[in-house]
């Protein structure tokens, strides 16, 4: 038994201000499933917003890399892997709304959604890559001083890192209110984070300027440290779904939902996977053993429909009912 459900999750501005405060602190989280929810989904409008926001990050990155092959500041090449990692890793997400739209088959029995973890590992090693380059080179620049040329270019070179960071946070920011995604706003504030690292290479570029040749590479560095929590934050998510982790919270609400459900005694069993950015469900529940076949599937419907409105992302749910068989002991002994 399967239905999907559109649930729309608005959030105030103090939310807002907190989400964004948030992510200054700590570091963001990656996961494709985190990114989309039902309006963001069904939304034409906001699925161009994504592409356009790859784009543009994407560009931003071109940019840099031009400037960075006739300066050689190292902190502009941190900045620059960063933002192309930025964008490399919306391309599971990409993934998942091509690949898994296709239908299930005989040999593909759940659909294509697993393309986007196959996707997710390509990114980790892409992002792990650029992680270990950009380290490598800021280390070797600080054991090895070299003269950091077009300082003025390496600082508008940050200055485009900002822009293009803010020109896509706004963007995704102004698309996700209007068609009410929460994802698409939370990914917009993430966005205008970012930009902020890109202004990093102002600082690179002023030490250089007033003699501290090693303002750079000290830069580069510590650009590369959050390039490392983007790939702490990857490759976790990544590792997570191909073990079938979900958040136990989803798993509390749901044991919580069926218990609640009319006719159901207690729950046996739950499990839960992520296929894509979609949940499935599978369960079995107890329920009284003197109902008759029909009466317990129409407690099974109710059971997951409550399930499929409880639980966000959840997409599909088999339930399997199964009698009481402590009151059918109990019954049996009474009677003897």
């Amino acid at each position: 038994m399967s239905d999907a459900h559109g649930h729309e999750h608005g959030g105030s501005r103090w939310a807002a201000v907190r989400h964004r405060a948030g992510h200054l602190l700590t570091p963001h989280s990656h996961d494709s499933a985190g990114k989309v929810d039902s309006q963001l989904e069904s939304s034409k409008e906001g699925i161009r917003a994504l592409w356009i926001s790859l784009l543009v990050l994407g560009a931003t990155a071109a940019l840099q890399l031009v400037i960075l092959l006739f300066s050689g500041s190292v902190a502009l090449l941190g900045d620059t892997l960063h933002n192309a990692a930025d964008a490399l890793t919306a391309v599971p997400l990409g993934v998942a709304f091509i690949v898994g739209r296709r239908l299930a088959n005989r040999r593909y029995t759940y659909g294509y959604g697993r393309g986007e973890d196959l996707a997710g590992i390509i990114i980790v090693l892409t992002i792990a890559a650029s992680a270990f380059f950009a380290g490598y080179e800021a280390v070797d620049r600080l054991l090895n001083p070299a003269e950091v040329t077009h300082l003025p270019w390496v600082a508008v070179a940050g200055v485009i890192g900002f822009a293009g960071n803010e020109v896509v946070a706004r963007y995704r920011i102004r698309i996700g209110r209007k068609i009410g995604s929460a994802a698409l706003v939370a990914d917009g504030l993430h966005a205008r984070t970012d930009g902020f690292t890109s202004l990093a290479v102002l600082v690179g570029a002023g030490g250089v300027a007033i003699g501290w040749r090693w303002a750079d590479p000290v830069v580069g560095l510590a650009i590369t440290v959050a390039i490392v929590f983007v790939l702490k934050d990857a490759a976790r998510e990544v590792y997570r779904r191909l073990m079938d982790a979900v958040d136990p919270t989803l798993i509390d609400t749901a044991e919580r939902t069926l218990a609640d459900t009319p006719g159901v005694k207690r729950v046996a069993a739950l499990r839960m996977r992520w296929i894509g950015h979609r949940l499935h469900a599978e369960t079995d529940v107890v329920v009284a053993d003197t109902l008759t076949v029909v009466e317990a599937h129409a407690i099974a419907l109710e059971a997951e429909h409550r399930l499929l409105h409880a639980v966000p992302r959840l997409t599909a749910a088999t339930i399997h009912t199964d009698p009481d068989l402590v009151d059918a002991h109990a019954s049996v002994a009474h009677h003897r």
